[in-house]
């Protein structure tokens, strides 16, 4: 089994131990690389700046993605570790020019984070090097990896954020097979998850102005709609509006949009929107596991305004 350490922010760190937030975005302000050391479902750790050389926390890792600043902040708030939007640009300017304050943030986003106490803190291994500056993967095949390992899950077994971890097949093979923990998705997670299936491009007309789309359910998470990717569509602000409030639906099977005639019979007007009635989506996610389930858009149908 692989997991990962890596290198935080004492402030990021200390930002979050006090909320507890059930995700977290851990950005890395000059990252230009995708991340491929681990896996999602597999365990992504916090070792605390030099001097203190201590493994304080981790997560569950969801995913790896580049985010414009202003989208990183609207998925995740305070959970990027920052009070305000402002807060963040500073901190980014803390690493970056001026000029370079609006390149796209490498963002590794984890959920079920966990923040020990003191007491609870683990030492680097023997093999951690001080030149490390972003992290380092471990495997439990090694003998490091073995014992790092069994001291993270000797303290994991004191909390009940992860009563169990053995290996699982997942009924909706969305994390690949035989993953340590699935990870369970926050709001942000959801969002970013969503925008990347349908290649941040809207569901409907293709368009691409990322500030203009928005992710949002199927079914509403207030109507006990999963934060789940084949819960997710992507669509231009306006289609989400109509969507969330059933004028415009899906079909399940075809993917065809279905406009209600009521937005010409209550507003007088909707022209622009009668043009997509019936038409299959522009965009759908490569993978079929992400692309809308039967059992979201039949409940979806239920509030269309036929």
């Amino acid at each position: 089994m692989k997991f990962f350490v890596g290198v935080t922010n004492d402030g990021w760190f200390n930002f979050l131990a006090e909320r507890q937030p059930d995700e977290v975005n851990f950005w890395r302000p000059r990252s230009q690389m995708d991340f491929k050391a681990i896996s999602p479902g597999d365990f992504f750790l916090f070792k605390l700046h030099s001097p203190l050389n201590y493994i304080a926390g981790g997560g569950v890792y969801v995913r790896h993605s580049f985010l414009p600043l202003p989208l990183a902040w609207q998925a995740f708030g305070e959970k990027n570790g920052v009070v305000d939007y402002k807060s963040f640009q500073h901190r980014i300017l803390e690493h970056r020019t001026p000029e370079e304050l609006n390149q796209q943030l490498g963002c590794t986003i984890l959920t079920q984070p966990f923040f020990w106490p003191r007491d609870l803190w683990i030492p680097v291994p023997a093999d951690w090097r001080n030149n490390i500056v972003t992290g380092k993967g471990y495997n439990t095949a090694s003998p490091e990896g073995m014992a790092l390992w069994a001291q993270v899950t000797e303290r994991l077994a004191r909390t009940t954020l992860f009563p169990e971890l053995q290996v699982r097949e997942d009924e909706h093979a969305r994390y690949g097979e035989g993953r340590l923990v699935y990870p369970r998705l926050g709001q942000g997670a959801f969002r970013i998850m969503v925008t990347d299936a349908y290649s941040r491009r809207c569901a409907i007309t293709g368009e691409k102005t990322l500030p203009a789309l928005e992710a949002g359910h199927i079914r509403p998470y207030a109507e006990n709609g999963p934060h789940r990717l084949d819960n997710g569509i992507l669509l231009r602000s306006d289609l989400h509006n109509l969507f969330d409030l059933g004028y415009l639906t899906i079909s399940p099977g075809d993917y065809r949009v279905k406009v209600s005639k009521r937005i010409k019979e209550e507003f007088q007007n909707g022209r622009h929107y009668y043009a997509f009635d019936n038409q299959p989506l522009e965009v759908l996610p490569d993978q079929v596991c992400a692309r809308p389930a039967a059992e979201f858009l039949e409940w979806h149908q239920g509030i269309f305004k036929s």
